[in-house]
């Protein structure tokens, strides 16, 4: 497959995947914005978000003073914030478009459809007014994108392209998602308020169901991070990802290119070995941030490999 064709795939799912994200860790926010708690603590927690996803500087280019009301528009329909909710599903358009004679007609109406739609919300106010419908209404899209790819794309390497840039998105975003909640719990907060993080966590990665059918006990971090990070069978678990990426990047590699197959399978190892009992104790957000920083270097390797160098590529890793 061209490099050009293998690009715009791949970053067509990854700003799908990275708006659908995206709102998951603005409803976690939300949701814990909304207990009890001081107003200093509420403001930490927006500004580590902005911190963990890199934004810091840019929002304070856009805006003087943090609030959680200019964090939300700056995460949703911020122009200037090319990780913007309403920017990464216009991208995934753009890139959709550039490949409609690769994707099924499916496909392209429902790309097309999100956007259009979200446009329509942008124009009418609701998307920053009605954030938690817009929420789920982003995940609502993206698990439709993902079942009409799966549904009707044919399985060769444009597939296995738009897989590889779903779950690369996906390893990245859940490590950060997991990384915002395990900073805000290092503050002292009621055993009651901690129960309701733990939840919202879970129930942003769609594992609250999942983690008392595995546990059949009460929330404790621990065993989230472990559920999370290390259980195969959880669909946006770090080691689903990676399995996910293994064998998508399996489908794609050569002899001659097998560079981000390797880095994939090392990164993987990390997990599979990883002690969550001794790394949760202290250094589960060092590990989470080289997990991110490891995801981001694979990313590179794929670019430089199958895909357009980043420089000149119809994506962003912002």
């Amino acid at each position: 497959m061209l490099s050009r064709l293998a690009d715009h795939l791949f970053w067509m799912s990854r700003y799908i995947e990275r708006a659908e994200n995206t709102a998951r860790m603005l409803d976690v926010q939300l949701q814990a914005a909304m207990l009890p708690s001081e107003a200093s603590s509420i403001d930490a927690q927006w500004k580590t978000l902005l911190d963990l996803n890199e934004l810091q500087e840019a929002y304070d280019k856009r805006y003087a003073k943090l609030s959680a009301d200019k964090v939300l528009r700056f995460m949703l329909v911020d122009s200037s914030n090319p990780s913007s909710i309403i920017n990464c599903l216009e991208r995934a358009r753009e890139n959709a478009r550039a490949v409609r004679g690769v994707l099924t007609t499916d496909i392209w109406e429902v790309v097309n459809n999100i956007w259009l739609e979200a446009r329509s919300m942008v124009k009418d106010g609701s998307f920053v007014k009605e954030p938690a419908r817009v929420f789920e209404w982003v995940k609502l899209q993206s698990h439709l994108f993902r079942g009409v790819t799966i549904g009707t794309l044919l399985k060769d390497e444009a597939f296995y392209f738009v897989r590889t840039g779903t779950f690369l998105e996906r390893a990245d975003n859940t490590a950060r998602i997991l990384d915002v909640k395990y900073l805000m719990v290092q503050d002292d907060f009621e055993e009651r308020a901690d129960f309701y993080f733990w939840s919202s966590l879970l129930r942003s990665v769609s594992a609250y169901e999942i983690y008392r059918k595995v546990y059949r006990d009460s929330f404790t971090p621990v065993r989230i991070a472990e559920l999370l990070i290390q259980r195969g069978d959880m669909p946006r678990s770090l080691r689903a990802c990676l399995d996910e990426l293994l064998m998508n990047l399996s489908h794609v590699s050569s002899p001659g290119r097998q560079k981000a197959l390797k880095q994939a399978g090392r990164i993987r190892s990390n997990l599979e070995y990883l002690s969550i009992d001794e790394t949760f104790q202290d250094q589960m957000h060092e590990f989470l941030k080289q997990f991110v920083t490891q995801v981001n270097e694979l990313g590179v390797i794929i670019s430089h490999e199958f895909l357009v160098p980043l420089e000149a590529s119809s994506g962003t890793t912002d």
